[in-house]
């Protein structure tokens, strides 16, 4: 079924640049009023910028000092406008307050950390390092509550809407379905022919996407775990993927010069944003057809440029 939302005229909107990284951006989120938005960098920090959806108005950022390692990967509390979590290289996550920009709580974990990501109902974290161990945290504590080690790699996790089910990608091409709380395995769907990278969830609770090392992102219906269609204009592995607030739009990036935007139910492109860089991040704004990306961006001396980018403005 098509979505309710008439078709968006992409080709009027424009993107706007945003300055204050001293080094790549890895990452970018949003919190759920869709007011700001949080960018992580290689430069140890985390910003926080106030974005006016329709105005130009003066952008503040506040800086988020005290990892000792690149901020890999960043997530806002899903029911706390201005609480967000930070995941690093240096071992440690920490949760910030966003109108004070002090960190306040913190725990250490035993291995790089490189993905970040809240179930629905705010109450647990999950964590992914480098060693392919999962954590959960419960966030009231900030606590370790279940730890696992995998036997493959894994990459991207994802609760579905509910929170009963807990997704991996993984380098062997599949997703593994796990039971939640119980960790217990659901599925697992053979999703790619090569290793999967990514994956997002619709935010009407249809659908997941997942994004892979073969130049494909694949669509899955959550209700029967099958694959409805796959978008394919891509060339090199999908590094980020993410669904605007509709549901109805897709936006897939990677190391091609170019994020492509899709129809979800139709599986055509509808726009394609131009980039100068591989692509790191790419996430759309909750309440409207805002869409943050970040990436591997120089300039002429091939120094890091440390900016993001949001399209979707009408003016420039």
């Amino acid at each position: 079924m098509e979505g309710t939302s008439t078709a968006v005229p992409f080709k009027n909107l424009h993107s706007r640049e945003y300055q204050g990284h001293k080094k790549k951006v890895h990452s970018v989120a949003w919190n759920c009023t869709g007011t700001k938005l949080a960018s992580g960098s290689v430069d140890q920090t985390a910003r926080l910028w106030h974005i006016e959806p329709h105005g130009h108005g003066k952008v503040k950022d506040i800086e988020l000092k005290g990892h000792t390692d690149s901020v890999d990967q960043l997530c806002w509390d899903p029911k706390h406008g201005d609480l967000i979590a930070t995941a690093s290289g240096d071992k440690t996550v920490r949760l910030w307050d966003a109108r004070s920009g002090k960190c306040s709580m913190q725990t250490e974990l035993s291995g790089e950390n490189i993905n970040i990501t809240y179930k629905p109902d705010g109450t647990h974290i999950a964590v992914g390092n480098r060693d392919d161990e999962l954590t959960i945290l419960d966030v009231r504590k900030f606590k370790p509550m279940h730890k696992r080690k995998f036997s493959y790699e894994v990459n991207e996790i994802a609760w579905n809407m509910t929170g009963e089910m807990f997704f991996l990608t993984t380098g062997n091409g599949t997703v593994e379905v796990l039971a939640y709380p119980s960790l217990r395995p659901l599925d697992t769907l053979v999703a790619h022919t090569a290793g999967c990278y990514c994956i997002a969830i619709d935010p009407m609770g249809r659908y997941f996407a997942v994004g892979s090392a073969d130049s494909l992102v694949s669509l899955w219906e959550i209700s029967e775990m099958l694959c409805v269609r796959t978008f394919t204009k891509l060339e090199w592995p999908v590094r980020t993927i993410s669904f605007n607030y509709t549901g109805d739009y897709i936006a897939s990036a990677s190391e091609d010069l170019f994020i492509d935007i899709s129809n979800v139910h139709t599986g055509r492109t509808v726009h394609q944003i131009p980039c100068r860089a591989a692509m790191n991040s790419v996430e759309w704004n909750p309440k409207y057809n805002l869409l943050a990306y970040a990436g591997d961006d120089k300039n002429k001396y091939q120094a890091d440029e440390g900016v993001f980018r949001i399209f979707g403005f009408e003016s420039p």
